[in-house]
């Protein structure tokens, strides 16, 4: 596995940002501030993760997104190792908002991450239509967090 940080032509990766945040609007607002890594394995592009700089010590994954053909492979798993292993000894906490998903919380919760707070209504406030995974609508979002 080779991980690459991309400092130019991010936008190129928004076919697979969009996997892990639906709006691209969205994803336009954190991007050019973040840092965006890139996760090859074999020369072929795996996954990407943004995270970004909050202030007072904190950090956030504002995007972790894998290829549908490589899910379930380690690669996410990989992408939070790699988040944290950069964060560490720059920050003090590593956070994640996320919708409340039986397909994401067991994920973030098998890489260490706690529940520490909602943002009520979120997705629907901030979305311009609704978002649905594993066959539920998203409302709030459920905030995470690690101590790094």
């Amino acid at each position: 596995m080779e991980f690459r940080t991309i400092f130019d032509s991010k936008r190129d990766f928004l076919p697979l940002l969009l996997l892990g945040d639906e709006q691209e609007d969205m994803i336009l607002r954190y991007l050019d501030r973040g840092t965006l890594t890139a996760l090859y394995d074999g020369g072929i592009l795996r996954a990407v993760c943004v995270v970004t700089e909050e202030g007072g010590g904190d950090f956030e994954i504002k995007n972790l997104a894998v290829a549908p053909e490589s899910q379930r492979r380690g690669y996410g798993r990989a992408m939070v190792e790699h988040a944290v292993r950069q964060c560490r000894g720059q920050g003090t906490r590593l956070l994640v908002g996320t919708g409340d998903s039986p397909l994401t919380l067991p994920f973030y919760a098998a890489c260490g991450f706690r529940e520490c707070g909602r943002v009520k209504d979120f997705f629907l406030k901030h979305y311009d239509h609704p978002i649905f995974e594993a066959g539920r609508q998203l409302t709030d979002m459920v905030m995470l967090s690690m101590e790094l």
